[in-house]
């Protein structure tokens, strides 16, 4: 299994926006800190606004920040938004699908639930959790110096 590109930078995205939580970013800096391009980190970001998981102001003072506490975010949700248009296999595309086994096929099924497991386990694990005492993390992605100080704190 893998994930989209999407789907990876809108995690980094929520946990740059975590880390710095009630700061207002810009999306150059947090490009730089994730490495990652800022016109894919732009498409990533609008998804995560449509979906209610960032605000976003523009001009010389915009920015983005989180539009919910961290607690309030489902990595398994973001997940879902990020990964929906992506069916997992063939047999999974409406529109796609030419496998001539699929009228006999039980592996099908067993991806089905296996993926339900997945999304599952994600469900249960918030953005807080991803950020809440990552020293290392908030070394990365801090934007201001004084937030880099940290308590660690285990999984």
């Amino acid at each position: 299994m893998r994930l989209t590109t999407r789907t990876n930078l809108a995690l980094r995205v929520l946990m740059t926006c975590g880390i710095n939580d009630g700061e207002k970013l810009r999306t150059a800096d947090i490009a730089e800190r994730c490495n990652a391009s800022v016109h894919h980190l732009l498409q990533v970001v609008h998804t995560l606004q449509e979906h209610g998981y960032v605000d976003t102001l523009r001009g010389r003072g915009g920015g983005l920040k989180l539009a919910k506490d961290g607690n309030d975010i489902s990595i398994g949700e973001v997940f879902r938004v990020f990964e929906a248009g992506t069916p997992f296999a063939e047999c999974f595309s409406p529109d796609g699908n030419t496998c001539p086994l699929i009228s006999a096929c039980r592996l099908r099924n067993y991806i089905k639930r296996a993926l339900e497991a997945f999304y599952h386990e994600l469900d249960m694990i918030t953005l807080q959790d991803l950020v809440r005492g990552n020293c290392g993390l908030r070394e990365l992605l801090a934007m201001a110096p004084d937030m880099q100080s940290c308590t660690p704190q285990t999984v």
